[in-house]
């Protein structure tokens, strides 16, 4: 059972019977946050669905972590989780999907605070899990109808390398690797997380997808419009692409994630054969 980090500080009790939780990271995103915990809630109330949005504050000096309290104090939908320590995205994600998964979610929607992330394709990514639909939803850039508008040429050369650097090496055929607008199935995000991440920065979403397309899970490609921010500051630094071009590499040889899901586990046996 996936437990909420010792390090961390929860200002409310997170058990909530809402089956859909969305979880935000956030350092520093003070101006950015309010937009769009607005805007997340306007596109669920339409579509009235029950819900929790999770922040996960890593200690935000800009006072991001209180102004979160301050809406959870007033929206019973609204949860904070406090980490002491600034120790990575991935880690991050990690303590928020461990708290949803405890409180009893069965579908996580993962996404940026910083706007780049557009509350209204949640609908789709979560039409795309419908039960028959896939374990797994990706919000993506890189297929039929997704587009980075904002996007210099260098970073859409930059990003889109870095998905095919990670395709090519892991035999993967998901197009946009990199992407963090997901939506999980309770089971399939459960499963990727019974062994710590070994990626932090951006590599960790790459980490993600390929435990769970290793373990029989069937991923589907929304196309989303990706922004740029609207404010603040970028985390994307050379340190962490740096990360994923050394990480990625040891993905190939790390132990296969066990899956207890009988119809997943027959087509990741299947995906074994065909490789053999």
């Amino acid at each position: 059972m996936l437990a909420v980090p010792t390090r961390a500080t929860v200002r409310r009790p997170l058990r909530s019977p809402a089956g859909l939780w969305i979880v935000v990271p956030t350092y520093n995103e003070i101006e950015s946050l309010p937009r769009l915990l607005d805007a997340v809630a306007d596109v669920l109330d339409a579509s009235a669905l029950e819900h929790r949005l999770l922040v996960v504050d890593d200690g935000s000096p800009d006072g991001t972590g209180a102004l979160a309290d301050r809406r959870a104090a007033r929206d019973r939908r609204v949860a904070v989780l406090h980490r002491r320590d600034k120790t990575g995205l991935g880690d991050a994600y990690a303590a928020g999907f461990a708290a949803a998964l405890a409180g009893g979610a069965q579908r996580i929607v993962q996404m940026d605070a910083d706007g780049s992330h557009d509350p209204g394709a949640i609908p789709a990514l979560l039409a795309a899990t419908d039960p028959g639909g896939a374990d797994l939803a990706l919000g993506s850039r890189y297929v039929a109808g997704g587009s980075t508008p904002d996007w210099s040429l260098r970073r859409r050369v930059l990003s889109r390398g870095g998905s095919a650097y990670a395709r090519a090496l892991l035999g993967l055929t998901v197009r946009d690797l990199t992407g963090g607008f997901k939506c999980w199935r309770r089971e399939a995000l459960a499963t990727v997380l019974r062994e710590p991440l070994t990626l932090q920065g951006y590599g960790f979403q790459i980490e993600l997808t390929h435990r769970a397309v290793r373990a029989g899970f069937t991923v589907a490609e929304v196309p989303i419009a990706f922004r740029d921010r609207l404010a603040g500051e970028s985390k994307l630094g050379a340190a962490t692409i740096r990360e994923a071009l050394l990480g990625v590499p040891a993905l190939r040889s790390a132990p296969r994630t066990q899956c207890n899901n009988p119809a997943a586990a027959m087509a990741a046996a299947t995906l074994d054969g065909a490789a053999s």
